[in-house]
């Protein structure tokens, strides 16, 4: 009984640990359109603003378990689903923020033709 309470604990551990270390913020199947692009492209003159937004993945104990790329992943998933739900189709990004244990990205969201 001893050895399966033990073995139980070790699975619940190892089950919760790996639920930490997947980034949270997932693209939803409504954003995949979404174009994100740096702070020097320029913006189409046919674009239509849409609104500003965040973007961001992690928290203050993400860098134990996420590596760097997994959170700028997360952090540009976000953006993209914020996007999508402003009607926007493209993302012009501000500089990056990043945190030690967080990404966060800030940008303008267009919709364009």
């Amino acid at each position: 009984m001893l050895k399966f309470i033990g073995r139980a604990i070790f699975l619940v551990s190892v089950l919760a640990l790996a639920a930490c270390s997947t980034p949270s913020q997932r693209i939803q199947p409504n954003a995949q359109h979404v174009s994100v692009y740096a702070d020097s492209a320029e913006v189409d003159k046919a674009c239509q603003w849409k609104g500003e937004l965040a973007g961001s993945e992690g928290h203050w104990y993400s860098f134990l378990f996420f590596n760097n790329d997994a959170m700028i992943q997360g952090a540009v998933n976000d953006l993209k689903n914020r996007a999508s739900s402003l009607g926007a189709n493209r993302v012009y990004l501000n500089s990056p923020i990043h945190f030690k244990t967080s990404v966060t990205f800030f940008g303008n969201a267009y919709f364009c033709p």
